[in-house]
């Protein structure tokens, strides 16, 4: 910035030179967005976030007072986040005679905060924390009921230190839901729930936390909100077994099998749709592509009753540990070439038969639902 006269002054400063008042106004307006991140945290209730701006960069001081800077505003939620959540901002500064006061901020990348939309509240619960914008609706079951008994659901299978807490984020409405995600997916507003990476984070951070679709939520019965809250929850839970060589029939079928396990209901109710298509003599010749599990695709829901059904099948037939041992033993290491001789090779490992073994037994157990 060029020359004091040109500052954003504080009132009552000594004259000084330039360098000198660039640095006061520096100090004063770091002070302001001090003032600014604790605010978000204020409440009530108080929310469990750290929060603060850094990199500052001011812009030079315009005829009417206004100075355009950047800054990234950092949170980290307390108790859930390993490293600050990032967001850039820009923002507009003016002159006033109390001081440089924030006349607009706004995102500058990525998707925006939960709190640019409206006030947050937050609820914890026993196992979970909830950030909720006002006017969120979910149904009649408290979204920390459900959290609690999901992280419960996970720990029962993968063990204490694999679901340890979860935190839910609930926009108030599906518009805000597709906002917030950090990719937009086709498809993805009609889901119920997506586990995502907290925004600015390392490329290579895993997903940590599970974003609610209220709108689609809230249609679904008690039973189905506790199964999506918990299916989200098995991925934040074995994020860092998860690979992008992970087939996703496993990977999804896994959180299902968690999700239904000791549900009480029957093969038929929880995957109708395949039974249909058993029924009429559509029969699959193959466990489920990546594709087909591809938010949005057709045939989705059709894709992830395959899916559950392969890893149920693990499950009854081999136990539910070999079930977990499998999916850490293809997180470990990369498959090179052939992602389907080495899935092979891990098959007949820990099962026993190799992949088209099993693919044949689980054909067997689609004809099976045919009645």
């Amino acid at each position: 910035m060029a020359g004091a006269a040109a500052q954003l002054s504080l009132p009552g400063a000594v004259p000084a030179g330039p360098a000198a008042a660039a640095a006061d106004e520096r100090a004063g307006v770091l002070e302001l967005l001090d003032a600014r991140a604790r605010a978000l945290t204020a409440g009530p209730p108080a929310l469990p976030l750290r929060t603060g701006y850094r990199n500052l960069v001011l812009g030079p001081v315009d005829a009417a007072g206004r100075c355009t800077a950047t800054a990234e505003l950092t949170v980290s939620v307390t108790g859930y986040d390993e490293q600050p959540v990032v967001h850039p901002r820009r923002l507009v500064l003016v002159r006033s005679a109390a001081g440089p006061r924030v006349e607009s901020e706004e995102g500058t990348g990525g998707p925006p905060p939960l709190w640019d939309l409206g006030t947050v509240r937050a609820a914890a619960g026993g196992r979970c924390l909830v950030l909720a914008v006002d006017g969120a609706g979910t149904g009649d079951l408290a979204p920390t009921v459900v959290g609690d008994r999901a992280v419960a659901a996970v720990e029962a299978l993968w063990g204490t230190a694999r679901a340890g807490r979860l935190l839910l984020e609930l926009p108030a409405t599906g518009e805000q839901f597709t906002r917030l995600l950090a990719e937009d997916r086709a498809g993805w507003s009609g889901m119920a729930a997506v586990t995502v990476s907290a925004p600015g984070a390392p490329s290579h951070a895993p997903a940590d936390r599970v974003l609610v679709n209220p709108e689609q939520f809230a249609r679904l019965s008690g039973f189905g909100r506790q199964a999506v809250v918990t299916h989200e929850a098995v991925h934040v839970a074995t994020r860092a077994d998860t690979r992008a060589w992970t087939p996703l029939w496993l990977s999804e079928g896994v959180a299902d099998w968690t999700a239904f396990h000791d549900s009480g209901r029957s093969a038929r109710q929880l995957a109708p749709e395949l039974a249909r298509e058993a029924a009429a003599g559509r029969l699959p010749v193959a466990l489920p592509g990546d594709t087909a599990l591809a938010a949005g695709g057709d045939g989705l829901a059709l894709a992830y009753e395959q899916s559950w059904l392969a890893c149920d099948l693990i499950a009854r037939r081999y136990g539910p540990q070999r079930l977990v041992a499998l999916y850490r033993a293809v997180g470990a290491s990369a498959p090179g070439a052939d992602r389907e001789a080495w899935l092979d090779g891990l098959f007949r490992d820990l099962l026993g038969p190799g992949l088209a073994g099993f693919t044949g037994l689980w054909l067997a157990e689609v004809r099976a639902l045919a009645g």
